[in-house]
């Protein structure tokens, strides 16, 4: 039993739907750790700092995410290939798809390192981050960077494991970081008062220790695949693939990110209180998309899997499903926030000016979860077939020739002399147009079923 529920799942066989569910919720409940890392970051700087930390730490938030986007593309490229290879039987290929995703992360961590370190300060001028935070916030990047080896090393080894189906050893490894993570952010900034870079510095450590024992989990997996020096050696043919599936996913990341950097320039026009606001927001929204994000990775190794044996008409059939869960899932979360929201935004901040504004600013989104369900799912589908192109135009027609022209356009026409800025609703409606604009595109182009063509050829 131990055995089944560690170990790889074979999701070619079985009800599609309860294949997708079973793989499903543990990841919801892994989300739900990782998402505790950037919840308790919040509440302790929130409650032990103030609320310009609290700002420090937000507008720090995209930047991290621009950051990542490198990690983000192999892991994605790394989840298909494993996926349809282990979908497909095929040894040799996996353990050199493995091996190789491994050596490509330690070199994409030291040119994160050099590239991004010396850019952190004028980044944040370019941004024009207040000054009462930008010191918070240049120390909070730092760590982020040079510990970005252990975050990396987390996604990219869980994504592989869960190519093979195991979504519970994450979880795992996950649970056990984030109660290392909790004990060290208040050890950190209550006990040494190391301030805003003390939840970095935590956050750090924590996810080194979960990207190890993941290491440990995939050594110990050789009944799937060979685990080696040799599969370390770069191969050109894995290497592109990597690259080939990967890099539309990481673009896909860095388009959001940098819509989100250039928000993030227009949002911190609208002074701290709004920042701390959209902090407070982005944690509720974090958990609110746990499940919309778990579905869409579920149906990523779902399709991959299938997509590997042979099995279009499952997938089909998958897809349906799956998106059926993921709405049916987002609409009740869609009601929770309506219903609960200012008692949500309360456990972040005691001000009750910024509980108000953030309820008010999360209930002009909350519909959109269910909008960005259809979203996840069906791009989950795609990219799991091998299709990791189409979501990346996707995302970049929601967000860099819609959502940013949108935020700008109506904070300068609604400009007063009593809001010389405009309206600062304009960041959270331009965000919500996105979402529904991606679900109808996403809806379409599943339609058009062009992502059946993208196996991966030997």
């Amino acid at each position: 039993m131990l055995k089944k529920l560690f170990g790889p799942t074979d999701m070619t066989v079985g009800a599609p739907w309860k294949a997708i569910l079973l793989f499903t919720l543990p990841m919801i409940l892994g989300n739900i750790a990782q998402q505790l890392y950037n919840t308790v970051d919040t509440i302790v700087v929130g409650k032990y700092i103030g609320d310009n930390a609290l700002s420090a730490v937000g507008s720090a938030g995209p930047i991290v995410n621009m950051l990542l986007v490198l990690f983000i593309g192999i892991s994605t490229g790394a989840s298909i290939m494993v996926a349809q290879y282990f979908g497909a039987k095929s040894r040799k290929d996996l353990s050199y798809t493995i091996g190789n995703c491994i050596t490509i992360t330690a070199i994409a961590c030291i040119i994160l390192i050099a590239v991004a370190a010396p850019l952190i300060r004028p980044v944040l001028v370019m941004l024009n981050t207040p000054e009462s935070i930008i010191d918070s916030c240049a120390g909070y990047l730092m760590i982020s960077v040079i510990g970005g080896a252990g975050i990396a090393y987390y996604n990219i080894l869980s994504g592989i494991i869960r190519g093979m189906g195991d979504s519970v050893s994450a979880l795992i490894y996950l649970l056990v970081a984030t109660v290392i993570n909790i004990a060290l952010d208040i050890l950190f900034v209550a006990k040494f008062n190391l301030g805003v870079p003390g939840v970095a510095l935590a956050t750090v450590i924590a996810q080194i220790v979960s990207s190890i024992l993941c290491l440990v989990k995939l050594s110990r997996m050789r009944e799937h695949f060979d685990f080696g020096l040799e599969y370390l050696k770069p191969k050109a043919h894995y290497v592109k693939t990597i690259i080939r599936l990967g890099l539309p996913s990481g673009l896909t990341q860095a388009i959001f990110s940098s819509a989100m950097i250039v928000v993030q320039a227009l949002t911190n026009q609208f002074g701290e209180q709004f920042i701390a606001a959209n902090v407070v927001i982005m944690r509720v929204d974090g958990f609110a998309m746990m499940p919309n994000l778990s579905f869409g990775a579920a149906m990523t190794t779902y399709a991959g899997q299938n997509v590997g044996a042979g099995l279009y008409d499952r997938v089909t059939r998958g897809a349906k499903q799956g998106t059926a869960l993921a709405v049916g899932c987002a609409t009740m979360i869609t009601a929770i926030i309506l219903l609960f929201g200012k008692g949500l935004m309360g456990i972040f901040t005691d001000t009750q000016e910024l509980v108000e504004l953030s309820y008010y600013l999360m209930k002009i989104l909350a519909v959109g979860y269910i909008a960005f369900a259809v979203t996840q799912s069906l791009s989950g589908i795609m990219r799991g077939a091998g299709d990791t192109v189409t979501p990346m135009w996707i995302s970049l027609a929601t967000t860099i020739l819609f959502r940013v022209p949108l935020a700008y356009g109506i904070s300068y026409l609604t400009r007063t002399p009593e809001l010389p800025i405009g309206r600062f609703e304009c960041i959270h409606i331009s965000l919500l147009s996105a979402w529904v604009m991606g679900a109808v595109l996403t809806f379409f182009f599943y339609r058009l079923g062009r992502w059946k063509r993208k196996a991966l050829k030997d």
